[in-house]
């Protein structure tokens, strides 16, 4: 008899979950420290091209704006390319949740490195028919939305992946390690799509900008090329040989994760809805510092400098993780940026007058990091470890899918505050007064209704998942990947 099976019978009942198991054997594996570091580097490194391919759409699109103004400045083009790749990202997190989970998370990686490839170079070489403008619109259109699905496919695929290969990683680090290459690639990606461009602008020169565009998408296609072999000797995370699950029993899933993933879900929703009203401020006083005839190198470097502020929250929070767990940094550091947030709107009007702008950048660059200290870090790290292996694929790609849904509500809820707003002044402060309130109510949600998550909470939560399908009459003896020896495929 397997010695798995026979501690399966053992389990009658499921432990609390925040309690802590004495058995780690993903730690116990005898291997080095790339061996253990490089799986969780190769599933979440492919964030930074995520992150670059979404970010840099924006430089495009004011380059855009520069080369065809009657043609794509307010039309339907530019609100298209801007946001078609929303709509594919939602469909890729739903559908390579399902697959992640379903079918390989290693497969389901490759596929979506793939597409981030192919549709990435398609929008670097976009062409209308017989040279026209609109017939390149549309294309890019189309390859964006594409390209969307790979973005979408790297959440419950290779976030998945890295959370359940950093379980091999020692332990008091491995919340760090999950961060630093999935979030901090995000950030470091942010400040990519500003630096790049304003490079690739300066050689240029700004009567040549219809390459400069080019140029800035086709550099987003190297790192996952660069990924594509990494992930090739991709073995499954061993977690997920040992849970994975070949039928799913939805109703005993829902009843079990339901409350859990909503808390999640909502504070992803309200970070994201919340996000859109931030970028208020750098608008202004951007405009406040460089004013409307600035070079378009002069813009991207200060979109360079706003962007420089998420790295070091980003990593403090990484740490943080580690030390206080992921629960708490998430809970202070959002409650954080919401006490900030409030200082800010309170001191709006001051926004307006050259005195006082250099200050507001300091303070606003502590309100930026406080927001990757907390949720910014750790949202998606407790998506990836609140849940069961076998679904956690599914259970992290509609989470994060509520997240873009949210972005998307905001940018359509925040105009409509500022247009009722009473005054000019009102017009900036009311959209902060709803999302730090929103930031103030995720603190709560999260420090009073997220389970703790410990360095070992992946493994602990495989074991009350299994011990409460068995209660409920599930057949757990069918979980898990059985390896064919190697004699029997060669007579196969």
């Amino acid at each position: 008899m397997d010695p798995r099976d026979e501690k399966k019978s053992e389990l009658t009942v499921y432990p609390p979950h925040d309690s802590h198991i004495d058995e780690d054997p993903l730690a116990e594996t005898q291997k080095t420290f790339w061996e253990r570091s490089w799986p969780t580097f190769a599933c979440g490194a492919g964030l930074w091209s995520d992150g670059y391919l979404q970010y840099v759409i924006g430089t495009v699109n004011t380059i855009f704006d520069k080369l065809y103004p009657k043609v794509y400045d307010g039309s339907v083009y530019s609100q298209n390319v801007s946001s078609v790749a929303f709509a594919g990202t939602v469909v890729g997190m739903l559908g390579f949740g399902y697959l992640s989970d379903h079918w390989s998370r290693t497969n389901t990686l490759m596929v979506s490195t793939v597409i981030l490839f192919v549709f990435g170079a398609l929008c670097a070489g976009a062409y209308g028919k017989d040279g026209s403008l609109t017939g390149m619109f549309n294309a890019l259109t189309v390859y964006r939305f594409f390209l969307g699905l790979g973005v979408g496919g790297e959440y419950p695929a290779g976030s998945v992946a890295a959370a359940e290969s950093s379980g091999e990683m020692e332990e008091g680090t491995r919340h760090r390690w999950f961060i630093l290459f999935t979030n901090f690639q995000l950030d470091l990606a942010s400040v990519a799509s500003s630096l790049v461009p304003m490079i690739v602008v300066l050689a240029t020169g700004e009567d040549h900008l219809r390459a400069a565009w080019r140029i800035c998408l086709g550099l987003g296609v190297i790192p996952p090329l660069s990924l594509i072999y990494l992930r090739m000797k991709l073995k499954e995370p061993e977690e997920y040989r040992r849970e994975k699950m070949h039928k799913f029993p939805i109703w005993l899933i829902i009843k079990f994760y339901w409350m859990r993933w909503c808390v999640v879900a909502l504070i992803w929703f309200m970070y994201d809805f919340s996000t859109y009203s931030f970028s208020i401020y750098s608008s202004q006083w951007l405009e406040i510092i460089i004013g409307d005839s600035s070079p378009l190198w002069v813009t991207l470097g200060w979109n360079t400098v706003i962007n420089v502020f998420y790295l070091p929250g980003s990593l403090i929070g990484a740490f943080c993780s580690d030390w206080f767990g992921p629960r708490n940094t998430l809970a202070v550091g959002v409650f954080l940026q919401g006490a900030v947030g409030l200082i800010m709107t309170g001191c709006y009007p001051y926004l307006d007058t050259n005195q006082y702008v250099g200050a507001f950048v300091v303070v606003y660059g502590i309100f930026l990091a406080l927001g990757e200290v907390g949720p910014g870090d750790n949202i998606g790290l407790c998506a990836a470890k609140t849940c069961a292996t076998p679904i956690r694929g599914q259970y992290y790609g509609t989470a994060a899918a509520m997240g873009k849904v949210g972005a998307f509500v905001g940018t359509y809820v925040f105009p409509i505050i500022v247009k009722n707003a009473p005054n000019k002044i009102r017009q900036g402060q009311d959209p902060f007064y709803v999302s730090s309130a929103l930031c103030i109510f995720s603190a709560f949600l999260a420090f009073f209704f997220l389970p703790k998550i410990n360095q070992d909470t992946i493994t602990h939560e495989d074991a009350r998942f299994r011990a409460y399908l068995e209660e409920q009459g599930y057949d757990t003896t069918s979980m898990g990947i059985v390896d064919v020896p190697a004699e029997t495929e060669e007579v196969r």
